[in-house]
């Protein structure tokens, strides 16, 4: 298999928060993510490294839409690209008119920073992939998994015996813990599981985590992942319970993850780079209302 090189996009001009991988296949090199729109520059100063341009990629793997992962997909697609993408993510990639409103009613006038524009891709430059379908490209065989938990549009792609996770593994920056990120509106605790148990079951010898790089302890990497979401999930359910409202229990989830992430030895400069890949107060939001489908439901 072809050398992987992890491309550093550079988030907020951070350093290991947000990654793209290259992959260089006898037909030319493939790219799973793009990562934001605002990290453009960054992405065509570290194609260049490896002696590629914008316009040499013409096969990109989205492992969901969200913006960090997907927001410079179309730019790609001006190129020429092909935008490999979960069928229920392809309509928002076509139009990312309602995605962008959804998140300007959560940035506000931080979204060109955070994330930069985001422009329509024509349908057909989208391909719709299906669940354990594979896409042969040149000498490379991609196949995808469905992924449900963080994103109904979640894929896990594998290439050998390597998955490239997006954030259903969770993120784990340099030597810190591994964490689970819960934004709205689609977290769903045991989808994610049963995504987990699934990714375990191909036994990979290394999982990419765009959030952020390479992981070879992959059993004990899952374990400590599980753990975390149900130490996220119990938290945020008795606060809940407990009648405190999303803006009263941000500042206290927020310093619940710190404390986590300090217990281990971490800065505050690394918390710094977890929070910048992974905002905890977004987590609030997507596991209060977790919670509250399972309490409508019954």
């Amino acid at each position: 298999m072809s050398e992987i090189h992890v491309l550093d996009l550079r988030f907020l001009n951070l350093p290991h928060t947000i990654a793209s991988f290259l992959i260089e296949s006898s037909v030319g090199p493939i790219l799973i993510e793009t990562g934001p729109h605002s990290t453009i520059k960054a992405m065509e100063k570290e194609l260049a490294v490896h002696g590629y341009k914008i316009e040499d990629i013409k096969h990109v793997f989205l492992t969901h839409i969200h913006l960090d992962h997907a927001g410079a997909a179309w730019v790609f697609a001006e190129h020429g690209a092909k935008i490999y993408v979960h069928p229920f993510g392809a309509k928002n990639m076509e139009d990312p008119s309602r995605l962008m409103e959804s998140a300007t009613r959560i940035y506000g006038d931080k979204m060109d920073e955070l994330w930069g524009q985001m422009k329509k891709i024509p349908a057909e430059q989208l391909v719709e992939i299906g669940d354990e379908e594979v896409i042969q490209i040149g000498d490379m065989a991609i196949k995808s998994w469905h992924t449900l938990g963080h994103a109904r549009h979640h894929i896990a792609w594998q290439l050998d015996d390597v998955v490239f996770t997006g954030d259903v593994a969770g993120v784990k920056i340099d030597q810190g813990i591994v964490v689970p990120p819960c934004p709205p509106p689609d977290i769903n605790i045991e989808d994610w599981k049963n995504s987990i148990d699934i990714l375990r079951r191909l036994n990979p010898k290394q999982l990419y985590l765009t959030h952020y790089d390479k992981i070879e302890n992959i059993d004990q990497h899952f374990n400590e992942l599980e753990v975390m979401l149900d130490d996220w999930s119990a938290w945020i359910k008795s606060h809940w319970e407990a009648g405190e409202t999303n803006e009263e229990m941000v500042p206290q989830f927020m310093q619940h993850v710190a404390g986590q992430l300090k217990k281990v030895g971490l800065s505050d400069e690394d918390i710094q780079l977890y929070e910048a890949a992974n905002p905890s107060w977004m987590s609030v939001a997507g596991l209060v209302r977790y919670w509250k489908k399972k309490a409508e439901a019954k």
